[in-house]
């Protein structure tokens, strides 16, 4: 019995470009994380629109939704300003996290083999982009190293409330880090001290750890170095 042709494959879609306002607000975003726009900078839908290739009805879209996030402020017929990251903003972030992340440190001990190899590995990539001098790739590093930790407590509520800081974490770090590059080395002794914590499975230890480092960037804000 004769056996079937095979068919031939079915032709592959292309992939279609996400939408223009969401290209829009992706390079928005970026170039906020990026500090290519700065606080105070002013940005008009035409060059927005330019930049882009688009027309300015999907900038506009983008832009209603960057300032909902706290991001840039618009005013009619002139533009949108970039908003600065205040005090404020930095020290209603850290108490946040201090909430969220002692939590999940005491919850981590005994720590899984397979955290304690994420959080290894992220610690390892915050050495060698801080040695490349990428302080932008140091920034998200840190930000998977501590969203690891939540992770692992198991908290759907908690990761999803961690993931709305995930911007303003990033911005905030970027912006720290220009400010003060020897932070960055402290940095990643303290994110050393978290991991020997979790090793060592002394859960007050961890919460200790975590508390003097999420910290730090509150007393900064202050004008208090450590």
């Amino acid at each position: 019995m004769s056996t079937p042709a095979t068919s031939a494959a079915a032709p592959v879609a292309p992939v279609k470009p996400p939408p223009a306002a969401e290209r829009v607000y992706a390079h928005v975003k970026q170039a906020l994380l990026d500090r290519r726009y700065e606080g105070g900078m002013l940005l008009t839908e035409g060059e927005l629109a330019t930049a882009v290739g688009v027309s300015r009805t999907p900038v506009r879209e983008a832009l209603l939704r960057l300032e909902v996030e706290g991001l840039i402020k618009l005013y009619p017929k002139k533009g949108a300003m970039v908003l600065p990251v205040s005090a404020q903003e930095i020290a209603d972030v850290v108490d946040t996290r201090l909430l969220v992340e002692e939590h999940a440190a005491r919850r981590a001990v005994p720590a899984a083999e397979s955290l304690l190899t994420e959080l290894e590995a992220r610690l390892t990539e915050m050495r060698d982009h801080s040695e490349a001098g990428d302080l932008a790739a140091v920034s998200v590093a840190d930000r998977h190293f501590h969203a690891a930790l939540v992770r692992s407590a198991g908290n759907r509520i908690l990761d999803r409330l961690y993931e709305q800081l995930r911007d303003r974490q990033l911005r905030m770090g970027i912006a720290v880090m220009h400010a003060h590059p020897d932070r960055i080395a402290k940095n990643i002794t303290e994110h050393g001290e978290i991991l020997q914590a979790l090793r060592d499975g002394d859960a007050e230890a961890a919460v200790d750890a975590v508390h003097r480092h999420v910290s730090w960037v509150r007393h900064l804000a202050r004008g208090e170095d450590r």
